[in-house]
């Protein structure tokens, strides 16, 4: 597996994430170590989790089990040096019985207004609580998981440059996060000497968000050309193949991870997709893997997280395909 610089730190990462949210719930401890250790085996590098994975999966649960399950796995193979190791925090919601209903199912309307938020107090012992659930004193990446508008943005930031001070955190990243937010973070970390983020995780894929989406998890057009202009941050994109809608028309139908692509254009991109996948003898779902690690204006670092060990072996064959530049521009040039 070929590697990425991260931003312009001179740290090199594998150019393809794995995410590890689901370890330790849907994907149960022995499944969640074979594919770590097949992902290391193709030469991967890059391992994602955040603090609050998966407290919806279990009510009265309070997240930790994918960063647990982590520790365990590092530990059992001595492996925490060879790991980039990022993880996040803010996004756990203050706990409540009422964050589930009755038939377990999580109340995200109440999650999303109850997030611990990025507040200097909150994310010191968040941070601590993470470093001891993965058994390390340091972590590579540490994220602002939720972008939080109610609290100082000063605050948030002398709080994580204290962070960096302290050697608990190697580089730092944001989350969820609006472009202008990004540039008045880059400002004051200017201003003030901070270290600023040199990651930004955020939602994207070959679908190109519907007209009038309002979301800023997703990125679009104006953020995408900001990106291009600032090199110092690494764009790792999360769901880079919407829950693997891509290779199934009939599970696209419907499926909630499309609402933010539905419409004319994304039809058309899926139709000129499809046919290059049929004549390269590859699948949909690792052509749009392939096509993102081709990606240079920015360069993209796609983060995949596969519930299977199946999920991953599908996955990796998108690392040898080889896409020359008219097939490249028939798949930029797709749409209405």
């Amino acid at each position: 597996m070929d590697t990425i610089e991260l931003g312009r730190t001179g740290e090199q990462v594998s150019k393809l994430a794995l995410g590890a949210m689901q370890m330790g719930n849907a994907t149960d401890e022995q499944s969640s170590f074979r594919i770590l250790d097949r992902y290391f085996e193709a030469g991967g590098s890059f391992v994602d989790t955040a603090d609050c994975y998966e407290w919806w999966a279990t009510p009265g649960s309070r997240g930790g089990e994918s960063e647990e399950l982590l520790g365990r796995w590092m530990r059992a193979g001595n492996r925490r040096n060879d790991v980039f190791l990022a993880t996040k925090g803010s996004a756990l919601p203050h706990y409540s019985p009422d964050l589930w209903a009755a038939d377990g199912t999580a109340n995200w309307e109440l999650a999303r207004r109850t997030f611990a938020g990025a507040g200097a107090d909150t994310l010191r012992h968040a941070l601590d609580g993470s470093l001891r659930r993965l058994g390390t004193d340091h972590v590579d990446l540490y994220y602002v998981h939720v972008d939080d508008r109610n609290t100082p943005l000063e605050e948030t930031l002398e709080a994580l440059a204290g962070l960096v001070t302290a050697g608990k955190v190697r580089h730092l990243g944001w989350s969820n996060v609006r472009t202008w937010r990004l540039e008045a973070i880059r400002q004051l970390c200017d201003r003030y000497g901070w270290p600023a983020p040199v990651a930004v995780q955020q939602q994207h894929t070959y679908l190109r968000p519907r007209a009038g989406l309002d979301h800023a998890s997703i990125v679009g057009t104006e953020q995408w050309d900001y990106l291009a202009s600032h090199r110092d941050l690494t764009l790792v994109s999360y769901s880079p193949i919407l829950k693997g809608v891509y290779d199934d028309p009939a599970k696209r139908t419907g499926h909630w991870a499309m609402e933010p692509y539905a419409g004319e254009d994304s039809e058309r991109r899926l139709a000129v997709l499809t046919s290059l996948a049929d004549e390269l003898g590859v699948k949909p779902n690792q052509l749009v893997l392939a096509w993102l690690l081709h990606q240079a204006t920015p360069p993209v670092l796609p983060l995949i997280g596969p519930r299977t060990y199946g999920q991953l072996e599908d996955a990796l064959p998108a690392l040898d395909i080889k896409l020359d530049a008219e097939q490249l521009a028939r798949l930029d040039a797709a749409g209405a």
